[in-house]
């Protein structure tokens, strides 16, 4: 049996593929020319240096300019007349959705993964992790997930070991109380803010500190009229930015908050559910009826999975049908509208994603694996046998769809803890002991489980980081009302309920005001980082005056030299 591999089939030893394009069976030869030519055309000479670009970089920018390949005069793709083409349509986002794509994605570098998880998470030790190796393999936004993960876990650490002996002893004096709570709501402004000075030292240690997201290129799924972007001077798609904030207002924000009614209604239900097999079983008492009790929380505990798929599936949909320009506008769009249901169970959910996200899959892709190389060694192909082993276990490896998941679950542990571990203490211990797990089931699932993901550049956590700050303001509001309705407090004032309300709002108010006196007082960049950004920044100026000075000094000589010109004539 013979095998061709275009990407395989070269007369150079040294080519090593970087992105591989797998095309349907069936694509007509015509298609294949057209799209060779499409990407032959976009392509410019550069530098042939291999140490200038890493893997993971070279990747970012063939797809970078994959997705940047958009519709001029074509009205159809060739041999496909039914694949309707505009001026302005992205052609790999067209020939992904008409099946004639069937996926993009980049190669592992064999050797580079190799030493990266032997420094990662093959060892079970507690250490570092390889931040910037990490960095320089799979780009900057996913070391910045488990640079974050990393710190986060960490800084649960006090309060896990606040938590034990306030769950173990049971202090019942309410001072002890106070003091527990008001010490969750510094922790919370202070790890926040202390991330940011360490995520501003990784991102300019690695060149992304100072990005311009509004010079970004426009993502594959923006459409709109072909033309010149009047800052950029680039040929691209425009949309009216109304149109876009009609279809949020008027489509996107009616269906989030009747979703939210909706899941409030569901939960009631529950929460009635609840009352109903309690009274049932006080009544009986029977075995029977103790077994009932946990049929509410499973019943409501299947649901809201179900009713989260089904929320996410419409929150992408609708986020994509607003058309934002930015990746980083329809990220920070949809991640707002999911933040939005965060009804799911901490403890249970956490071991369940790590099953089923890590240990589940690379154990059905060492199944794979295994087939695959029998198939291969059953080959007489006139071809490299490893490299075509690697792409063919490689492309039906899942596809990482980014960090949202990940973050999501982080955002979540942070809200039990914020919000609920005065009543749970122990929040933060199995937030712990999770994180500890999840930093090599995550290592494991990105080496792994999944084709490697394109890179791509960041300069900070983006929304996330106003979500976990909106989330440690929200946990004043609660902690200050569990404190107000908490049995020892209320003894406290048995006549004035009054009173107890205007101390409560007036105690929430303080520690409003303390936690943005630290978030003012704690500078976002280092003293250093400030003062190497202020330097490059008059460097800049310099620079620029020193090339003002010299064009007009030429200017100046060429002044004379014209004047004398006009007298000789």
């Amino acid at each position: 049996m013979k095998v061709t591999l275009s990407a395989l089939d070269t007369s150079e030893s040294s080519f090593t593929p970087l992105v591989v394009i797998e095309l349907a069976q069936d694509v007509k030869e015509e298609t294949k020319e057209w799209l060779k030519n499409r990407i032959i055309a976009k392509k410019k000479d550069g530098d042939n240096n291999d140490d200038f670009l890493t893997m993971a970089e070279c990747q970012f920018i063939i797809k970078h300019e994959l997705e940047n390949l958009r519709a001029k005069d074509e009205k159809m793709i060739p041999g496909y007349p039914q694949a309707k083409l505009y001026p302005g349509k992205s052609l790999l986002r067209r020939l992904l959705t008409s099946g004639i794509v069937i996926q993009v994605f980049p190669l592992h570098d064999s050797e580079a993964l190799k030493k990266l998880e032997d420094t990662w998470y093959t060892r079970f030790a507690l250490k570092y992790q390889p931040i910037d190796s990490i960095r320089g393999y799979f780009g900057e936004t996913i070391a910045l997930y488990f640079g974050f993960l990393e710190y986060f876990t960490f800084a649960l650490i006090p309060m896990a070991v606040i938590g034990l002996p306030y769950y173990l002893f049971v202090w019942e004096d309410y001072d002890k109380y106070v003091i527990f709570a008001s010490f969750n709501l510094i922790w919370s402004t202070v790890i926040l803010e202390l991330w940011k000075r360490g995520c501003a030292n990784m991102t300019y240690r690695w060149g992304t500190l100072l990005m311009k997201r509004k010079f970004e290129e426009p993502r594959p799924g923006f459409h709109g009229v072909l033309g010149i972007n009047s800052i950029t001077g680039k040929e691209e798609p425009l949309y009216p930015s109304y149109k876009r904030q009609l279809r949020i207002y008027l489509v996107s924000l009616p269906f989030v908050c009747l979703c939210l009614y909706f899941s409030l209604y569901v939960m009631m239900i529950y929460f009635d559910m609840e009352v109903w097999a309690l009274g049932l079983h006080e009544n009986s008492g029977s075995e029977w009826t103790s077994v009932l009790l946990y049929v509410p929380s499973i019943i409501y505990a299947i649901v809201i999975e179900i009713m989260n798929r089904l929320y996410r599936y419409a929150a992408e949909f609708l986020t994509s049908w607003e058309n934002h320009r930015l990746e980083s506008a329809y990220q920070n769009h949809l991640i707002l509208k999911v933040l939005v249901s965060l009804a799911t169970l901490l403890i249970t959910s956490q071991i369940l994603n790590q099953i089923m996200e890590s240990f589940l899959p690379y154990w059905l892709q060492r199944k794979h694996g295994v087939r695959v190389k029998r198939k291969v060694q059953a080959l007489k192909a006139d071809i490299d046998a490893t490299l075509y082993e690697q792409v063919i276990l490689e492309k039906e490896m899942g596809t990482y769809l980014g960090t949202f998941d990940d973050y999501l679950e982080l955002f979540l542990q942070f809200g039990y803890v914020s919000l609920f571990s005065c009543v749970y203490p122990l929040a933060a211990a199995f937030a712990v002991l999770n994180n500890f797990t999840e930093v090599n089931s995550d290592a494991l699932k990105m080496c792994r489980v999944f084709k490697r993901p394109f890179s791509e550049p960041s300069a900070n956590i983006g929304v996330w980081q106003l979500a976990f700050e909106t989330m440690s303001v929200i946990s004043v509001v609660t902690n200050c009302a569990l404190i107000g309705m908490s049995p020892q407090v209320n003894a406290v004032f048995p006549e004035s309920k009054a009173d107890l309300i205007l101390i409560v709002v007036a105690v929430e108010h303080a520690l409003l005001a303390l936690k943005f006196i630290l978030a003012f007082a704690i500078p976002d960049k280092p003293r250093h980082i400030q003062m190497k950004l202020a330097r490059l920044e008059f460097e800049s100026l310099e620079a620029l005056k020193q090339q003002q000075m010299k064009l007009v000094t030429e200017n100046l000589k060429e002044e004379p030299m014209e004047s004398g010109k006009e007298k000789a004539t």
